[in-house]
């Protein structure tokens, strides 16, 4: 392991070291894999993003995709895309509660509207929740998987407050995280490297064309093919010359 740069405090320099060698790990492995790269941009705060998540990681064996999970601020891409929520359409949030509970049912998630969810969308917000997710992906990145599905169960599942720290360490300690690396990922929610790591995700987002969540991004034969929502499975799978088989329950992860 290199030095330190003596122009680098030890926490500064840690984050740039595990930031370098994750992404250098992650190229030698795709170079080494025969199986396609699909990223799943998303927010925990979107009930679609949840839906897509659990397919996506039922499907990745299946289909011989190496899936990277890819935390984003939805807010902000809803802002840099000059986007709307469709809550704040009465005819589309009249229809996202009926479809919604429609997804849950076919693909079995325990999706449900929380009690005040004009509150949760517009007022809290996920800022806090998605610097945790994004600590986690640099310093941690085997838990991101269980520690998001927690956070949207907390969210869309269990009606809690994920805006609040106590809730943040209950999700956390659910996906097995120990205190003592509970304690660092919190510490880390409020540090410049993790939000300017946050914002770079949601810009190389933007980049690509997102305006919503969830956004996938399919790399096949070197080009990368978009599709936005939770619902868009047959297309990706004709894409990867694969076959759709509905929800996979035999696959599902216990939530």
């Amino acid at each position: 392991m290199p030095a330190a740069s003596p122009y680098q405090t030890a926490w500064e320099w840690e984050w740039n070291y595990r930031l370098g060698g994750g992404a250098a790990r992650a190229r030698r492995v795709e170079k080494m894999s025969s199986r396609r790269r699909v990223q799943l941009f998303y927010d925990v705060l979107s009930p679609y993003s949840w839906v897509a998540f659990e397919v996506l990681c039922r499907y990745q064996n299946k289909w011989k995709i190496s899936l990277e999970l890819r935390p984003f601020f939805l807010s902000g891409i809803m802002q840099g895309a000059d986007n709307r929520p469709p809550g704040v359409v009465p005819a589309k949030a009249r229809y996202m509660g009926k479809y919604l509970r429609r997804l849950a049912e076919y693909f079995r998630i325990p999706l449900q509207t929380p009690s005040n969810v004009s509150e949760v969308l517009f007022v809290k917000g996920s800022l806090s929740a998605m610097r945790l997710l994004t600590a986690t992906k640099v310093t941690s990145q085997e838990h991101v998987e269980v520690l998001s599905r927690q956070l949207w169960k907390r969210i869309w599942g269990m009606d809690q407050d994920i805006s609040e720290e106590r809730s943040l360490r209950e999700a956390c300690k659910a996906s097995g995280i120990d205190q003592e690396m509970t304690d660092n990922l919190i510490g880390q929610i409020v540090q410049p490297e993790v939000k300017e790591e946050l914002k770079r995700s949601t810009q190389e987002a933007l980049d690509l064309g997102a305006f919503g969540a969830p956004f996938i991004v399919v790399h096949v034969d070197g080009k990368p093919e978009r599709f936005f929502g939770g619902d868009r499975f047959e297309l990706i799978a004709h894409i990867l010359g694969e076959k759709w088989e509905g929800p996979l329950l035999d696959y599902a992860a216990k939530i």
